[in-house]
């Protein structure tokens, strides 16, 4: 049985990794650790938290003694590191927690991991690997043409990607100083269940079945590759276990929508399905954010060619499902986004 170590499997693509990990693999363990923060939240395990092959644990990844006792206490194979402050709106208005969560926590992580896996000098034990699950966004911007390559450099603009491009190169220096077993990968804008409503779609969902105004920033031609979750999890599953020692992965879904066609999207089916009373009048235009990026776009051809990986879900179907998955979950969106429910939790995991 190979035992997982999960970092942030508590948030958005954490937990769904966590699902599906649990109901695809009967010989995997899953120990799940998450500071629950306000966008970890446990409801999203419901599903499996009675499986006696998951064990959740709250700490911080930047808490030393609380991750080297979960090495010292379980026989880890993998560390999957998806912990991160992720909100670019929260990077320009507190760089300094992403700083610390970010590139702080992954280097803690990367010397206990290090330490506990060393037989020798710059030797590890068969089967180890750290797991970097980075972004796009450490790339930069893209023009009308082109996509992201593993090899295209490293161009952050905002607090939030310089500090997931710092993380990545700490990474990739462990590897190249320690010959820490790793791999990295870079995957485009995620969507699907479980996301916390501040990020586009389970925002835009949110607001308009509130019936409240649609924030639009700058024209909302802003581009984006979209990427199922699933078909992510999918990816650095596949990643873990066949991924070549060192290498970096671009994921992506080959799915570049503007954001404004993504609002339009929403609108529609909510219309046609729930509500016909709303409609693009909801939309505003606001100020465009600080240091916005034009446009992403990821060639996935290198994971597809080492490892066959590629992305099964296309726009049409998953943003349908991802809609109606927030329709179904009325009342998770509800306890998500008061402030009373996450102090419960809080509360509840602070006394053990």
């Amino acid at each position: 049985m190979k035992t997982y170590l999960v970092t942030g499997g508590a948030g958005f693509i954490g937990s769904n990794f966590v699902i599906y990990m649990l109901n695809k693999y009967s010989d995997v363990k899953i120990i799940n650790v998450d500071k629950l923060t306000y966008a970890g939240n446990l409801e999203n395990l419901k599903s499996v938290e009675s499986n006696p092959n998951y064990v959740f644990v709250q700490a911080d990844i930047c808490d030393k003694e609380a991750i080297q006792s979960l090495f010292d206490q379980y026989d880890i194979d993998y560390v999957v590191n998806f912990a991160a402050e992720s909100h670019v709106d929260r990077s320009i208005t507190n760089p300094e927690i992403f700083v610390q969560t970010n590139v702080l926590g992954t280097v803690n992580l990367l010397n206990i991991a290090k330490n506990a896996w060393a037989v020798g000098d710059d030797q590890y034990k068969d089967g180890v690997k750290f797991m970097q699950v980075s972004t796009d966004e450490v790339y930069g911007s893209l023009g009308a043409e082109g996509f992201f390559m593993e090899t295209t450099p490293l161009d952050p603009h905002s607090p939030y990607s310089s500090s997931k491009a710092s993380a990545d190169l700490f990474v990739k220096a462990y590897s190249d100083t320690y010959k820490l077993p790793v791999n990295i990968t870079r995957c485009s804008n995620n969507y699907g269940p479980y996301q916390f409503p501040e990020k586009l779609i389970p925002l835009m969902i949110n607001n308009t079945l509130q019936h409240k105004e649609l924030p639009i920033y700058g024209d909302g031609m802003q581009i984006r590759d979209w990427l199922y979750v699933e078909d992510h999890c999918k990816a650095i599953d596949m990643v873990v276990r066949g991924g070549k020692l060192g290498e970096v992965y671009n994921v992506g879904g080959h799915n570049e929508r503007p954001n404004i066609v993504i609002v339009k999207t929403i609108l529609e089916y909510v219309k046609e399905n729930v509500d016909p009373a709303v409609g693009e009048h909801m939309m505003k235009h606001v100020a465009d954010r600080k240091g916005h990026d034009r446009r992403y776009g990821i060639d996935p051809e290198k994971i597809k060619r080492d490892l066959g990986w590629y992305p099964e879900t296309t726009f049409e179907v998953g943003i349908k499902k991802t809609i109606q998955w927030y329709l179904n979950h009325k009342e998770w969106m509800e306890n998500v986004t008061s402030g009373a429910y996450q102090e419960y939790y809080q509360r509840m995991y602070s006394n053990r």
